[in-house]
């Protein structure tokens, strides 16, 4: 589906929020656009509304008295016999001075004032009429009938700004709403999503690149929904009635200016083919930065201990500099493309508009009157603002659709249903049955891995670094699942099983504990409603943690931050111990939990495993083999194999591979 598509969709689960706002909107712009409308109809109709022919009358609400008698504008006469009447004069403009003809005088032509005698010439033709000029006084009398009409229009006036600006502010309070909603709703879909997916995916995608997509990229998106969007539609709606009001006041003129659609479709066009390449590469290498300094924060203790600070910073102004030079290109495309652009096509239309009226007489009654060339050069401006605005929206058009194809992108892989079917706590009688799997295809890391475990058992796993031990782990857990063979817990095969199902009753404590913000309890529980506070308690006392977190000030309440780098290892072991245990696991595995663990408190865990594996089907990781000479079976692999198994008596007496490995170990504590 085209990521245009995509953000239309994710806009109607919210479209009676924009419904509302574009609704708002299209008010605001159709008040705006209807100001020059009132302005030009002010201008011409009462502004300059005396020069008009003028009709004998009796007195009444519009008639002006002039030299004894009494005088109607024939706009304003109701009366049929009135309008009949051939006993018409004329008020005329000469210059900055009003005139009085008591005769029909012609509006169009060129007019001169010499005495007493007014000449009108048009077409070659002259006439001449006996005028009065009109003092002040008089002009104004002849202005009074005006005035309610203009204070009307003028209140008209005003109120359509009033209008437009509440309407405007409320579409656009509707639309952030609506661009917040969607980019809430967007996030929590791209969270989730990422909460699906395999183990497999983030072996090869740095938690930076991903953070990147769930933050910066669905802000890009959300200036689609408040800036383009926005801006697209008023100028749409804006450019719409600009050109229905310009053909309503002059044909040619109007399709003139309709010039300005093609020439903007074939920049946006050609916009767009480079803009593209640009925010893909600029969108890039943001994530590649945020992987990097989210790299460099997790490893700072190991780049200051071996001095790689100058290389570090190397390299992040080499990835810098590459954002920086794309940076650089869409700038210098912007900048053509928005006040340099708009000014030049602006220009064009002005010259065309003065050739245009040029040609043209002005005054109140010729065929171009103040009021329609006011109205135009009003329109122009109110044109080239909505031009402007899209023009200027190029830019965020294209990040939104590029960071739109990266999240999407994501939402795309294929991730894993999130089942909420329960079953029963199973016994925990766990099979492999000639099991292979690899992490890459025909590469195998586990080869014909054949064992049991019965529920209540230890069982040991053994071997050097690479042999395979977390692996059998990674494939129990189903993290991932292997490619031959068949692990089978309590008889079911664990892949006709949905995931979250089987692992409710496993627990697992990680070799570098990982803890969460937030409280030890909370770590504890992962608020779980299920695990009270008491349960917690139980937990913490049952692996021993009471006696070494009892000196915190606030006890199980005591802060956590980020992976618990305030607490010891032995506390976040401990605690990453007891949150595996207050879940009361059927199968809990230990993959190496107790290597970075002093000797204090490895020896509170092993207390606590006697009571702690009754009824319960246990694995150790371990390299310590110190720490599972008690386990009922002990597997020793070697590149994949199983290569030996039994307890620690029988496999010492077997003089092979783990006896050699157990030597090893004794006579280095020895040495020591």
């Amino acid at each position: 589906m085209m990521t245009g598509k995509r953000l239309y969709n994710y806009a109607l689960y919210f479209k009676g929020i924009i419904i509302a706002a574009l609704t708002m909107l299209t008010v605001s712009v159709g008040a705006d656009v209807i100001g020059p409308f009132v302005a030009k109809k002010l201008i011409d109709e009462h502004i300059l509304g005396i020069e008009d022919h003028w009709l004998e009358s009796s007195q009444g609400k519009s008639s002006v008295e002039y030299e004894g008698k009494s005088y109607v504008r024939e706009l304003y006469a109701t009366d049929e016999a009135l309008v009949k009447n051939e006993n018409k004069a004329t008020i005329l403009q000469v210059d900055r001075k009003f005139y009085f003809v008591n005769d029909v005088v012609p509006f169009e032509g060129d007019r001169s004032i010499n005495g007493d005698k007014l000449s009108i010439t048009s077409k070659s033709e002259t006439k001449e009429f006996t005028a009065k000029k009109l003092s002040i006084n008089d002009t104004l009398a002849f202005y009074k009938p005006e005035i309610p009409a203009i204070t009307k229009l003028l209140a008209f006036y005003f109120s359509l700004f009033v209008i437009a600006a509440i309407f405007n502010y409320g579409q656009y309070f509707y639309l952030q709403k609506a661009a917040n909603r969607i980019i809430q709703k967007m996030r929590i879909d791209v969270f989730a999503h990422v909460q699906r997916l395999p183990i497999r995916y983030f072996d090869d995608l740095p938690a930076g690149k991903v953070v990147a997509r769930i933050t910066n990229d669905t802000e890009a998106i959300r200036e689609l929904y408040v800036a383009v969007l926005s801006n697209f539609f008023t100028g749409i709606i804006y450019i719409i009635g600009i050109y229905t009001a310009m053909f309503i006041l002059d044909v040619k003129l109007a399709l003139l200016c309709m010039l300005l659609i093609p020439i903007l479709f074939a920049w946006m066009i050609f916009y767009r083919k480079y803009a593209s390449k640009y925010n893909h590469v600029i969108r890039s290498k943001v994530s590649d930065l945020n992987a990097m300094i989210n790299e460099s924060i997790q490893g700072m203790t190991i780049i200051q201990a071996f001095r790689r600070e100058k290389q570090m910073s190397a390299e992040f102004e080499e990835m810098n500099e590459t954002h920086f030079r794309y940076q650089n290109k869409l700038l210098i495309l912007n900048s053509l493309s928005s006040h340099n652009f708009v000014g030049v096509l602006k220009n064009l239309v002005f010259v065309g508009f003065i050739w245009y009226f040029g040609s043209n007489s002005l005054g109140a009654h010729s065929v171009v009157t103040i009021g329609v060339l006011y109205a135009y050069v009003d329109y122009i401006n109110r044109l080239f603002w909505p031009v402007m605005n899209i023009v200027n929206q190029f830019s965020n058009l294209e990040q939104a659709l590029v960071a739109g194809q990266r999240v999407f992108r994501l939402l795309d892989e294929q991730g894993e249903e999130v089942s909420t079917e329960r079953m029963e706590r199973y016994k925990g009688n766990v099979t492999f049955d000639h099991v292979y799997f690899g992490y890459k295809e025909n590469e195998y890391v586990l080869k014909d891995i054949n064992f049991e475990a019965n529920q209540g058992e230890t069982v040991a796993l053994v071997g050097h670094t690479g042999s395979g031990k977390s692996s059998i782990m990674n494939v129990l857990f189903r993290f991932y699942d292997c490619n031959k063979g068949e692990i089978r817990v309590d008889g079911k095969n664990i892949q006709d099983l949905p995931k979250q199902t089987l692992r409710e009753h496993m627990g697992i404590v990680l070799q570098d504990p990982y803890l969460f913000t937030g409280t030890i309890a909370s770590n504890v529980s992962l608020n779980d409603p299920r695990i009270s506070r008491e349960k917690v308690e139980a937990a913490l006392k049952a692996v021993g943690a009471d006696r070494v977190l009892k000196n915190l000030e606030k006890g199980i309440d005591e802060p956590v931050v980020e992976k618990g780098s305030t607490l010891s290892s032995g506390q976040r072991q401990l605690i990453s111990f007891a949150r595996a245990l207050a879940f009361d696991p059927a199968i809990l595995i230990l993959d190496e939990a107790t290597s970075s663990i002093d000797t204090e408190t490895e020896t509170i865990i092993q207390e606590a495993m006697d009571v702690l594996k009754k009824g319960r089907t246990t694995f150790i990781i371990a390299h310590r083999l110190s720490t599972i000479k008690n386990a009922d079976q002990i597997l020793v692999l070697d590149r994949g194999t199983i290569v030996e198994r039994g307890n620690h008596d029988e496999l010492m007496e077997k003089k092979g591979k783990y006896y050699q490995m157990y030597q090893l170990q004794q006579g280095q504590k020895l040495g020591a």
